[in-house]
């Protein structure tokens, strides 16, 4: 195997200049029909340089018109034995030039994993020494296996105890104990990872964001702020205002929007004033005046019919 199937993708980096061998540098044509092979028809170029590998070991450079891979070469390898004339093939490649367009750097799944990326189904697996966790109490007999309590040291603490109590505390009532207190996990949040999560948790809905710049006032005095327990009630909470963009979020107190609960109370709608006059009553008005009035007549009794149609 020739030096060229040993580079790497890289540019090529300077060397000490070697004279390359004569007969294995002329062997031009060999070389270009060996590309050629490899390639398609009307992809090898021209020949671009030689670069001696090693005694009697040669490089040839082609051209690659390709399209989509700017900068890259064709290079062909060829060498002779010692004492030899003939020259014969060694290795027929196509590797990236110093301008060459390349592909980014390959980066591991774990780093190119962003929140949002799993659906349902996916599983994120964590590492034994993943630094945002920290081994935790379940009570059992054996300490799981990256626990940093060891035999030794359980034991150790179950005698301390005995000397403390008056009779051995029984690893069932610890057990139970540790359940009801929400110990009872293999592994725990440790203090880095909980500052990682309150800086996340700040960045999105802390008090520098343009929404909380804006708020008439903090989620601190906010009736919808679901308090949380432990150390985080200190700086966060969770908001229940379903019309606010941080509904079912962690927010920080420093957080606010315009759905606070005390930002703008509506009046209660104003109720009219009583009337002062009874304008609501019904006044009877008869169509003719009272026959005792004095208004009026009584009507002329009926005439007999004249015989007008």
């Amino acid at each position: 195997m020739s030096a060229a199937t040993t580079r790497s993708g890289t540019p090529r980096a300077p060397r000490a200049t070697r004279t390359p061998d004569r007969l294995c540098a002329e062997a031009v044509e060999l070389a270009r029909e060996a590309a050629e092979e490899a390639a398609a028809p009307g992809i090898v170029g021209a020949h671009v340089e030689v670069v001696a590998e090693g005694d009697r070991v040669v490089t040839h450079f082609f051209e690659c018109k390709e399209p989509g891979y700017r900068g890259w070469r064709w290079a062909v390898t060829v060498a002779r034995a010692s004492r030899a004339k003939n020259v014969t093939l060694d290795e027929t490649v196509l590797l990236p030039g110093p301008d060459s367009l390349l592909a980014p750097e390959w980066v591991p799944w774990s780093e190119r994993l962003r929140p949002g990326d799993m659906g349902p189904g996916d599983l994120l697996p964590t590492e034994q020494d993943d630094p945002r966790l920290e081994p935790g109490y379940t009570g059992e007999d054996a300490p799981p296996p990256n626990s940093a309590v060891s035999e030794e040291l359980a034991d150790h603490l179950d005698a301390e105890d005995a000397e403390i109590v008056t009779r051995t505390p029984s690893r069932g009532a610890i057990a139970s104990v540790a359940d009801e207190l929400g110990m009872r996990r293999a592994r725990v949040l440790s203090r880095y990872g909980l500052h990682t999560a309150a800086d996340r948790w700040d960045e999105a809905f802390g008090a520098r964001t343009p929404m909380a710049q804006a708020a008439p006032a903090t989620c601190d005095s906010c009736a919808f702020l679901v308090p949380l327990d432990g150390s985080l009630k200190q700086a966060f909470g969770i908001c229940a205002n379903e019309f606010s963009p941080a509904d079912g979020r962690v927010v920080s107190l420093a957080y606010g929007c315009g759905g606070h609960s005390e930002a703008a109370v509506m009046p209660k709608p104003p109720r009219p004033a009583l009337p002062v006059h009874d304008s609501t009553a019904v006044d009877a008005f008869p169509l003719r005046p009272a026959r005792d009035s004095g208004s009026t007549t009584e009507p002329d009794e009926v005439l007999e019919d004249l015989g007008h149609s």
